[in-house]
């Protein structure tokens, strides 16, 4: 019989504290090495000067310890909780919204969520979090956050396609939000795809593949290909850095699949900014 392992709940808010103020002052390493990617192939002179902007943004926010984007975003937490753990001392929902809150606050990063989507009072400490739970086997937990501003966010899609517009139309979806999206998601973007399960799932999907390491490819096959030309088929549109033109609109699309309903194709697009922030810590 397998033992339990206990984790108290305070664990859990320290690290979502702290990873929420690492993450919204270091960009990751992933997301540096496409920035200095995107700068050697940009052909656009003013693209290069927008990429080389950012990039010594980025060294200012880590060397004064102020955030790579003025827009901290709405947390977003996945938990990846192993089978085998068994929370004490407290709720575990209460106890990553405290870490957000504390991160926020102590962290002086912007408070951007309001209580109510309609009446819009500033709960003034960022949460509540949106976050994601899945259990999986081990005595692990696995914490990842993706704070989610909404410059890109809102110009983010799902498309409830139908079985028969196959292939070519999730390439037109996809393609389509891009369009839509032009300068407003803070391009050169990471592009996050769903395809599969429903309406909820894709979308699930597509912010979870933001949160995969940019350059790295899916395992299937032919997801593997369809990420590789959709990446070429976006930076063609020459919306460019900051859309003023250019090579590189996008350094990333990652795209995540799952079975579907015999009546159904559904496919989402979450874009993000250049600075696609994301964390991950094994307790």
């Amino acid at each position: 019989m397998n033992n339990i392992r206990e984790i108290n709940v305070k664990e859990i808010t320290e690290a979502v504290a702290s990873m929420c103020i690492e993450v919204n002052h270091n960009l990751s390493e992933d997301m540096r090495c496409a920035l200095d990617d995107a700068f050697n192939k940009e052909s656009s002179e003013l693209g290069k000067q927008i990429l080389d902007q950012l990039k010594q943004n980025l060294v200012i926010a880590k060397e004064e310890m102020i955030p790579i984007c003025q827009d901290t975003g709405m947390a977003v937490v996945f938990m990846e909780i192993g089978q085998e753990v068994h929370f004490e001392g407290g709720n575990l929902e209460d106890a990553i919204n405290e870490g957000v809150r504390k991160g926020y606050v102590e962290g002086f990063l912007r408070k951007s969520v309001v209580d109510d989507p309609i009446i819009r009072n500033n709960t003034k400490d960022n949460t509540p979090a949106v976050i994601h739970y899945s259990v999986v086997p081990g005595d692990k937990v696995k914490i990842t956050i993706s704070p989610k501003g909404f410059g890109s966010e809102n110009m983010s899609k799902v498309y409830m396609l139908k079985p028969a517009d196959g292939i070519e139309g999730v390439k037109n979806a996809i393609l389509s939000a891009v369009k839509d999206a032009g300068p407003n998601a803070c391009p050169p973007m990471v592009i996050g795809v769903g395809i599969g399960g429903t309406f909820e799932k894709c979308a699930l999907m597509s912010k979870h593949a933001l949160t995969r390491k940019a350059g790295t490819h899916s395992d299937v096959p032919y997801i593997k290909e369809l990420e590789e030309e959709m990446l070429e088929k976006i930076n063609a549109l020459e919306i460019g850095p900051a859309g003023l033109g250019g090579s590189v609109t996008a350094m990333a699309v990652n795209i995540e699949s799952y079975p579907t309903h015999i009546a159904g194709l559904p496919v989402a697009v979450n874009i993000c900014c250049h600075v696609n922030r994301h964390i991950e810590r094994v307790i």
